[in-house]
């Protein structure tokens, strides 16, 4: 039987590199981040609301929407948040619906990791045999996301504001992964975890004797 897993966690906590270290060990990782950007894509229905909620100077010189211009009117601005969520949201959930029953069908043994910034935010979390939080000190995250998109401060701390704390995701995290130490300290965390989780795949579908 199919294992279904969530992992999240903080802005800029590292969950790209541990769900590399879950791709690597033989997880399916259904990434939420790329839908989104996939449905926003232009030629998308999705496209054609935020550019009339937003307007066109939202837009990159390729036509594509500038997500960094996006999120200094939205991180600013909860109401336009939200409109922004409604429009995308929905359609981000449908394509994670469908990419699971393509798995499942295709490997039913298989352990399927929905990577989702906002699981616990979006009511992702029903149906999950766990939940994985990839977790960094409130510091070290603001750290990283100034340096990682070029932030300063103030735009930095909006757009952790925006989520859920990261230490209310770890009390309801079933695995913690400490991100915080070196690549090779989070590498093992994660191996460890996706064991455990292959482990409770196995017993849930046991081989014929």
């Amino acid at each position: 039987m199919t294992l279904i897993a969530g992992l999240t966690g903080g802005i800029a906590s590292g969950k790209s590199t541990v769900a590399g270290f879950l791709r690597r060990a033989g997880a399916k990782i259904i990434d939420a981040d790329r839908i989104a950007r996939q449905v926003v894509s232009p030629g998308q229905p999705a496209y054609a609301e935020i550019c009339a909620q937003f307007g066109k100077g939202i837009l990159a010189p390729d036509g594509g929407i500038d997500r960094a211009a996006l999120g200094r009117i939205v991180f600013e601005n909860t109401a336009l948040r939200r409109r922004l969520e409604a429009i995308v949201h929905p359609r981000v959930g449908t394509e994670i619906d469908a990419q699971m029953q393509q798995i499942t069908l295709a490997e039913p043994d298989a352990v399927i990791i929905m990577d989702i910034p906002l699981l616990f935010e979006t009511g992702r979390t029903h149906g999950l045999a766990q939940i994985i939080v990839v977790y960094v000190p409130a510091s070290v995250q603001l750290e990283r996301l100034m340096m990682r998109d070029g932030l300063d401060r103030r735009d930095a701390l909006a757009r952790i504001a925006s989520q859920m704390p990261i230490d209310e995701k770890v009390k309801m995290a079933d695995i913690v992964i400490d991100n915080s130490g070196t690549l090779a300290q989070t590498q093992t965390q994660t191996l460890q975890a996706y064991r455990q989780l292959a482990g409770q795949a196995r017993a849930q579908h046991p081989p014929p004797v």
